[in-house]
């Protein structure tokens, strides 16, 4: 006989935290299923928090590097890797635990194991059966499978962030946020780093001339850039791997002591059997209604990177994982509004976004006045010695209605808030220009980005 509860949330990351926690305020029996022996979600513990230790070294890398600028004298900095790995998964240590005890003190029962519909209501943990009145999938994402051979040799985000010995080398397959993040603290520890992507420019979905910047950027670090690239093959060569591609109808190939998985992620829903539990789905892209439940079975939620129609972010999990929880208790009254998201691409120097890109407006068919800045001369940048800050500034010509904003440059993880806040409560361009700044700051050059063109 199955135990029976009222909700079933298979993954603990963000998402699955989140729904856990409303519906069990609510007073609903929760039990939450976790595939792994550790607690927590990609976000905590393989992903966002501790990619960051290494991308504040790098941020703290060219602040030393760029010393003599403000009159300071420093030696040149270098990276202990090793440190640098150890200080980052002191981040991690501790925290599966923690969430394991949080799930304790809620009252919600922590079931380890893969989970496997077996049924419109129920799954199979470890040869148990549970059953739920609803079912919450939120099992994250996982590298996107790639179509040659040796892509078994590739390492990931999770490698990367386990390995206490710097590569002399690393290729990426793939130019996408992964990538770009991690070479650029490759880099500046001395690794010589290759990104080959496939499409004609990296970061894809990123507006176009913002993704430029940050390429010319990459670039700059010494680090090669090839688009246009279909990798064959990656084989195993001496201590390393040599991986062979065509270029314009030419094979080639590099070394490299690692081969790298930059190529983006899918939902993990694969080992779920989802067609036992009557959830229609094209591949590991589940269809859903605009309340994120299942179209074929309404008794399925899914919410964060299980997700295919929404960007993989850890804060906009825990947001679906809200809202599917609102929607269990509530009936199917609330619809997640994904416009006034913020993303951050945490190379050094960043790339902050929200709202539309140029390319998206102009699908949209919005009257909208585009402005773009090169800030490099601007005091913040100069202040500070950023070699490059830009903006563009996406506005409804006639509500001056901001929608769509993309930063590049120190503090653009931060500014990029004030347009999201603008946004989500419809503060107009002119609204923000109105507005008096602390200065100096980097955020009161706000108000000169969106003040009227005449």
């Amino acid at each position: 006989m199955a135990r029976t509860y009222d909700v079933i949330v298979l993954g603990t990351g963000n998402a699955g935290m989140a729904a856990a926690r409303v519906t069990r305020q609510a007073g609903l029996r929760v039990a939450i299923v976790e595939a792994r022996e550790e607690v927590g979600g990609t976000c905590a513990l393989r992903g966002c928090v501790p990619k960051k230790v290494l991308v504040a070294a790098a941020e703290t890398f060219d602040a030393v590097s760029d010393a003599a600028r403000h009159g300071i004298v420093a030696g040149a900095p270098r990276v202990d890797w090793p440190a640098l790995i150890d200080r980052e998964r002191s981040f991690v240590e501790g925290t599966s635990e923690a969430f394991a005890e949080t799930l304790r003190r809620r009252g919600i029962e922590l079931v380890h194991g893969r989970a496997k519909f077996r049924g419109r209501n129920e799954v199979e943990v470890a040869g148990e059966r549970l059953s739920a009145g609803k079912v919450v999938i939120a099992t994250g994402s996982l590298p996107r499978p790639l179509p040659f051979d040796g892509a078994e040799y590739l390492i990931d985000n999770e490698d990367i962030l386990r390995e206490r010995e710097l590569p002399k080398s690393v290729v990426f397959v793939g130019g996408g946020v992964i990538a770009l993040e991690f070479s650029h603290v490759y880099a500046r520890a001395g690794c010589e780093v290759t990104i080959l992507e496939n499409a004609p420019r990296i970061l894809g979905s990123a507006d176009t001339d913002a993704a430029a910047r940050i390429g010319e950027r990459t670039e700059a670090l010494g680090i090669r850039v090839r688009t246009g690239i279909e990798v064959k093959s990656v084989a195993r060569e001496g201590g390393g791997f040599s991986v062979h591609f065509g270029n314009n109808g030419e094979r080639q190939s590099l070394y490299a002591e690692r081969v790298a998985h930059g190529a983006g992620r899918i939902p993990a829903v694969e080992a779920l059997m989802l067609d036992a539990g009557g959830i229609e789905h094209d591949g590991p892209k589940i269809a859903l209604t605009e309340h994120l439940a299942s179209t074929s079975n309404a008794d399925v939620y899914v919410a964060g990177d299980a997700h295919a129609g929404a960007a993989q972010l850890s804060p906009l999990a825990t947001y679906e994982g809200e809202v599917v929880a609102r929607n269990i208790l509530d009936g199917n009254t609330t619809v997640p509004d994904y416009r006034p998201v913020p993303s951050v691409l945490f190379a050094v120097p960043p790339l902050a976004s929200v709202g539309l890109n140029e390319a998206e407006a102009e699908a949209q068919g919005l009257d909208v006045a585009i402005d773009q800045t090169d800030m490099s001369e601007w005091f913040a940048a100069r202040l500070y010695g950023s070699e490059s800050a830009y903006a563009k500034v996406l506005t409804e010509k006639r509500s001056r209605r901001i929608v769509g904003a993309h930063l590049v440059g120190k503090r653009a993880e931060e500014m990029i808030h004030l347009f999201a806040f603008a946004m989500k409560f419809g503060v107009s361009a002119d609204q923000m220009a109105k507005l008096v700044y602390a200065f100096p700051t980097s955020s009161s050059e706000v108000k000169s980005l969106v003040a009227r063109r005449e």
